[in-house]
């Protein structure tokens, strides 16, 4: 079945960056996949074909920052591309702005509610929570802060997931180095580098309270984005999959960190925890397509759809792989990990369903 399953892409390696890559070719095969975290805020021509080329929907995926004005204006494009295609699926998000009012969760719930009946089926919590978002008092607002425990309450109740992308990577914290997967992130995001900014709570004192929120609330449903953060030690992501069984995760924008380490233990981690982890890629648009030349709307197809072969070719192969995070990267030396079809079937698809409570057994 592998074979029947898999991506047929020339990876272009020695692309030059003024001449615009091809998309791989890639056929639809078998198997169903829901992208459960990804941002295309922005319309393309070319998103349809491209979704069913790769037998795909994805999950379109609010971020909700402190900027209102920012945050408004990137969801009301997200929800253009959700009304434009109906058949995905969407992912609301709130703020901790305004949070000593005493009529904060109520107004939240109401906006919440809203989101609900206009289709959200996850609600998204950012890294508001605990790096950036502070009360009157002066304190960093903590996802497990007691004023948001209404707000978990009405979500349980409704059986609506929460997507958790709370705190960074450990490297957030600690000086840059060239070999570091996140490097380039912080080196054109510094406000988000810890290491720079010691009044910033620690990695350490995070994870305990996102520990603390997913002891208690054992029926609230919650998604660690990015691997919860933890994504430079499966180990230490499996040990949290045991410890609490109300906590999933997907590897969205964190493979760089997978393939860094031994393929036999991600392997495993894949397999023990196959029912826990989905498949997410953290990929998306942005830039309205008036503000884009054709060559960068090329570029910009191709970078996608090039993303997922190499997960793909990641997840399902067998053997040596120059895994490249983008045309022009130096390829890093992995090995495939070659999961098992019915592994893939869940990573992808079945895992997700589940999750969001999408009838059936393929992508409609």
């Amino acid at each position: 079945m592998k074979k029947t399953l898999a991506i047929i892409c020339i990876v272009l390696s020695s692309c030059q960056v003024q001449a615009p890559p091809e998309a791989p070719e890639i056929t639809p095969g078998p198997i169903a996949k829901i992208d459960i975290h990804a941002h295309y805020r922005a319309d393309r021509s070319y998103l349809k074909a491209m979704m069913d080329s790769l037998n795909l929907k994805p999950v379109l995926v609010d971020v909700a920052r402190v900027d209102t004005t920012a945050w408004h204006k990137s969801r009301a494009g997200l929800k253009t591309v959700f009304e434009t295609y109906p058949d995905y699926y969407y992912c609301a998000a709130f703020v901790a702005n305004n949070i000593d009012d005493p009529n904060y969760s109520s107004k939240i719930i109401n906006t919440l509610q809203q989101e609900i009946e206009g289709g959200a089926r996850m609600v998204k919590v950012w890294k508001n929570f605990g790096m950036i978002s502070k009360d009157a008092s002066g304190n960093y607002v903590q996802i497990d802060d007691p004023r948001l425990q209404p707000i978990w309450d009405f979500l349980t109740e409704k059986g609506i997931p929460v997507m958790a992308h709370i705190g960074e990577p450990q490297q957030a914290w600690r000086p840059l180095e060239d070999d570091n997967p996140h490097a380039n992130y912080y080196r054109n995001n510094p406000q988000y580098h810890a290491y720079q900014h010691p009044e910033i709570p620690s990695w350490e004192t995070i994870q305990m309270a996102r520990n603390h929120w997913l002891e208690s609330n054992p029926n609230l449903v919650v998604l660690g984005a990015h691997h919860g953060s933890m994504s430079h030690d499966v180990e230490l992501i499996g040990a949290h999959l045991d410890k609490y069984p109300n906590f999933f995760v997907e590897p969205a924008a964190r493979f760089g960190d997978l393939i860094r380490q031994d393929s036999e233990k991600v392997r495993n981690f894949f397999i023990k925890h196959q029912d826990r982890i989905l498949y997410g890629t953290d990929l998306g648009t942005s830039k309205n397509v008036e503000e884009m030349s054709d060559q960068e709307i090329k570029e910009e197809k191709a970078g996608i759809v090039n993303m997922m072969h190499m997960h793909w070719r990641y997840l399902s192969e067998h053997g040596a792989l120059d895994y490249r995070t983008n045309f022009n990267s130096t390829g890093i030396a992995t090995e495939a990990l070659a999961l098992p079809d019915s592994v893939l079937d869940k990573v992808y698809y079945q895992n997700a369903a589940n999750l969001l409570k999408i009838k059936g057994n393929s992508a409609p």
